[in-house]
């Protein structure tokens, strides 16, 4: 018999047709009482199928008493109990490295976004402004200085492409890490400070919940730029508006944001800002190579053997 697998919501066509050919596969986003369906196959199910956004919840893993894996459709885990998961001692994979080039390409086109006004532009040629004047001048970054909260794969990926966009780098994170050359800054503040450009990449999680703070934002400066590709929590959003709109912040290039997908209206209006809507690994590549790292991960392990990426 297949083993049962709980899939919390939707994933992409190819990767619910892969799971329903080695899983019997209950989908909870579907189910009218999900309680109920869970109460009726909880003691079945060996496997969760969730996402990055979706998480899996004590109380989802206490329903499932024979719970063996957790996989993840995304790097981040944040909304998955990883210390209840470790406690049940459910394995929980996710899918790294996969996205990282996508997510380092988002960054850096945020950061050129917002420092040349890319969005502005498009605007100002449809809406016929050009006929009339030049658009003002807007600002290069080679030789600019570029912080990164969080110099983990994504980071490093971030890094180098910025080099070769002739930007001096920095970085902020829990350790300095003796196999890079970047500069180091222990204090996020301080390293704020000394950047033109701010970009976050790091985790989410109580340990860096609104780490980008009031403090960090008028470190940056009227001239200075936000960029966030890492989660909405690490960024202080409501003291972000404030920031933008009393101009102590020069700017911001946001795919994240604290109640996605909500954004804060203010935002609408501010030519300094651009805005994705969390989409920094949502092409069709990363989303296919995503999707089949999740069942990679679960057929590995109903096989007998390692999984792929498991989530240390």
């Amino acid at each position: 018999m297949k083993p049962e697998l709980v899939l919390v919501g939707p994933m992409m066509p190819h990767v619910m047709e892969a799971m329903e050919e080695d899983f019997t596969v209950h989908r909870l986003w579907e189910a009218e009482d999900r309680d109920a369906l869970l109460a009726e196959v909880g003691e079945r199910v060996r496997a969760v199928g969730t996402s990055g956004n979706l998480g899996a919840s004590a109380a989802l893993m206490d329903a499932l008493p024979n719970l063996e894996i957790v996989g993840c459709y995304g790097v981040g885990v944040d909304s998955i109990d990883l210390q209840h998961a470790a406690k049940r001692k459910v394995i929980v994979t996710n899918t790294p490295d996969v996205l990282n080039d996508d997510v380092a390409n988002m960054a850096i086109a945020l950061l050129l976004a917002t420092s040349r006004r890319i969005c502005v532009g498009d605007r100002y040629v449809r809406d016929g402004k050009w006929l009339k004047a030049a658009m003002p001048l807007t600002h290069s970054i080679r030789g600019k200085q570029l912080g990164i909260l969080g110099l983990g794969r994504i980071g490093k990926d971030i890094a180098e492409k910025a080099s070769a966009f002739g930007l001096e780098l920095s970085y902020h994170g829990r350790r300095k890490q003796d196999d890079v050359s970047y500069r180091f800054f222990d204090n996020l503040v301080e390293m704020a400070e000394n950047c033109d450009y701010l970009v976050a990449i790091c985790p989410g999680g109580e340990a860096t919940n609104n780490i980008v703070n009031r403090a960090v934002m008028d470190a940056l400066g009227p001239e200075g730029v936000l960029i966030n590709v890492a989660r909405g929590t690490v960024v202080d959003e409501a003291e972000l508006v404030l920031a933008l709109q009393e101009g102590r912040l020069g700017g911001a290039g946001l795919d994240v944001f604290l109640e996605e997908p909500k954004v804060p209206e203010a935002l609408f209006e501010m030519d300094q800002v651009v805005l994705q809507p969390h989409a920094a690994s949502a092409t069709v590549e990363t989303r296919h190579a995503m999707g089949d790292l999740v069942v990679k991960n679960l057929r590995a392990h109903f096989a007998g053997q390692p999984v792929l990426t498991p989530v240390r």
